[in-house]
């Protein structure tokens, strides 16, 4: 790997860093551990060591692309892969920081719909790079139906 490869790849694993930032300003607290929560939730510790391993494999797709393609030669597909990760990095602030899970969960589909589009418009350019978007879905769908549980058990005083 080149030097100027290497230094993209920083900058991707940068960017991750600074959605996955917004979980360490918004964090669960006092009034989530309030919350109802289904049964079958994961248990909290598992959540960061899950996302850093997510947020590897996002960096190193996007950069995948970058390497194949080049910024101009991927331009669409690197900026839906921008949008969902500011909707990535968004979600904790509204889930958390405003303590809106019914809105935290209409932007969550915003999140996976954008998810989706970035496998789409990553696939034709570097097919690898898409599978490894691939648990990030299911992760995000797994989180979506925990997020609408949380929701529905605590309409009442979320």
């Amino acid at each position: 790997m080149d030097a100027q490869s290497a230094f993209v790849l920083l900058g991707f694993l940068a960017a991750c860093v600074a959605a996955a930032a917004s979980g360490s300003i918004f964090r669960p607290g006092d009034w989530y551990e309030g919350l109802a929560k289904p049964t079958w939730r994961p248990p909290n510790w598992l959540f960061g060591p899950v996302w850093a391993v997510l947020y590897g494999m996002i960096a190193i797709s996007g950069w995948l692309v970058w390497r194949e393609a080049g910024l101009q030669g991927a331009a669409v597909p690197l900026a839906i892969y921008a949008i969902q990760l500011v909707l990535n990095g968004l979600w904790s602030f509204v889930f958390f920081g405003l303590r809106r899970p019914d809105v935290a969960l209409a932007e969550m589909m915003l999140l996976w719909a954008a998810i989706a589009a970035t496998i789409a418009a990553f696939h034709p350019i570097h097919a690898g790079a898409a599978w490894l978007l691939v648990p990030y879905l299911c992760w995000v769908s797994f989180a979506m139906v925990l997020n609408l549980s949380i929701w529905r058990l605590n309409r009442a005083g979320a």
